[in-house]
């Protein structure tokens, strides 16, 4: 037992160090431990075959058609219509320019469901204007850093449908409601910080602006923000799946950015699907690879093993999950979410439920915790992207990010202390018990 975690963690580790990608990294280090148990033929074999069951999913369906989405709605000029609706929202607030980046990237998130398109969009438009305004532009990126995994959150979210793979079928629906409050929460949080920052360095306020402009900027935003509408809607009335209401996504997308912004032509679309297939196909190799890992530490016993060690060390739940949040803060540190998630939720899925924890919980404090991780250094996709399209570097970054990590840190152990702050919606909502 010992020796198989030592071995699947510790050449993994090293794999990663070395700069092996991650999807190899990890397929490498699970033949590795098998091979404690079996030959090298019969490893390969299991390696090979949960691999390709565990992508054998109805439910990973969702994944591709939400990026093909995603991409679509990247390229048809949606960024900029819900920016210019995010102007009127938070422009009359202290520093309104940073407010406004963080309720596009809520907003441009949630529709997109990346948190680093959402940065790379978002900021792109962003940095120039708070630049002109005076905003310090290590601020400027930290406010947009910070604020990119909100969409993550706010469904509809890749990341609660591979979990909800990995738990044996938790409800997405449950799942994506459940990801609302926290999201809002998060969003605000980061406003309140920016507002005060900005109110201190005198940062300035927009004008007043007329009806016919909040009409109009409204009008624009309306189409987008109906993909929020379509989707939840038709999985919150049960009139489609999670899987179906993504198909639905990209017909509507299709529509939109085709047919009514004509912001993409015919032959964008090649482009457009090789790119969503290339970022697919990355997806579900690591997918498929932590599927096999999970096989071989149920194999190996080790969820069990390490959920015993956690309940041994304290009686107490609160310690335990200020543990498992801090544990997957550091795995944050230098993995991305996927496969953090596949990897980790096997492992504290026993202890969780050993302390009674409900799953549609801690799907959305393990997907809050991992947002927080995306922004962090030293391999946080969102803090590379944010410094890039912000003009500045990571040591500059760093310092005006500590009192937004602060919120967040926050906001995560009042999500992960107060169950109702993710439960409510789905119980008034969906009836989930």
């Amino acid at each position: 037992m010992t020796l198989a975690i030592i071995l699947l963690f510790g050449s993994f580790a090293l794999l990663m160090a070395l700069g092996v990608p991650i999807a190899f990294s990890i397929g490498i280090a699970t033949t590795a431990t098998f091979l404690l148990f079996m030959g090298f033929d019969q490893s390969l074999f299991i390696v090979a075959q949960q691999m390709a069951s565990g992508l054998d999913s109805f439910t990973l369906l969702a994944i591709p058609f939400f990026i093909l989405a995603g991409n679509i709605m990247n390229r048809g000029g949606i960024a900029m219509r819900l920016i210019n609706f995010a102007k009127v929202l938070g422009g009359r607030l202290p520093g309104a320019l940073a407010h406004c980046n963080v309720i596009a990237n809520m907003m441009f998130g949630s529709i997109s469901g990346s948190a680093v398109a959402s940065a790379a969009a978002v900021g792109g438009v962003m940095s120039p204007l708070q630049k002109k305004e005076g905003y310090d532009p290590a601020f400027s990126a930290a406010v947009n850093i910070a604020s990119c995994p909100t969409g993550l959150l706010i469904p509809p979210s890749a990341t609660l449908i591979v979990y909800s793979l990995i738990t044996g079928g938790t409800s997405i629906a449950a799942l994506f409601v459940a990801g609302y409050l926290p999201g809002i929460l998060m969003g605000l949080g980061l406003m309140i910080v920016a507002g005060i920052i900005a109110k201190r360095r005198g940062y300035p306020v927009a004008p007043r602006p007329a009806l016919r402009e909040v009409l109009v900027s409204a009008r624009d935003a309306a189409l987008p923000l109906g993909l929020i509408v379509i989707v939840m809607g038709g999985i919150i009335t049960g009139v489609f799946t999670a899987t179906e209401a993504s198909a639905a996504a990209v017909i509507y997308t299709l529509l939109l950015a085709l047919v009514w912004y004509r912001e993409i032509t015919v032959k964008d679309l090649p482009a457009i699907l090789i790119e969503s297939a290339v970022t697919t196909s990355v997806v579900l190799l690591m997918i498929g690879a932590s599927i096999a890992m999970s096989r071989v530490m149920a194999f190996g016993g080790i969820p069990f093993a390490i959920s015993d060690f956690l309940l041994g060390l304290s009686e107490n739940p609160l310690a335990i999950l200020l543990a498992i949040n801090i544990a997957l803060l550091v795995v944050g540190t230098f993995m991305d979410m996927t496969p953090a998630l596949l990897i980790f939720t096997p492992i504290f899925m026993p202890v969780v439920q050993g302390l009674g924890m409900d799953p549609v919980h801690f799907g959305v404090v393990m997907t809050l915790n991992l947002c927080i991780g995306i922004c962090t250094p030293p391999v946080g996709s969102a803090l590379f992207v944010g410094c890039s399209v912000g003009g500045t570097s990571i040591a500059k970054v760093i310092r005006p990010l500590l009192p937004f990590y602060a919120v967040l840190f926050g906001l995560l152990m009042l999500v992960t202390y107060v169950p109702e702050i993710s439960l409510f919606l789905p119980r008034l909502l969906l009836g989930y018990q």
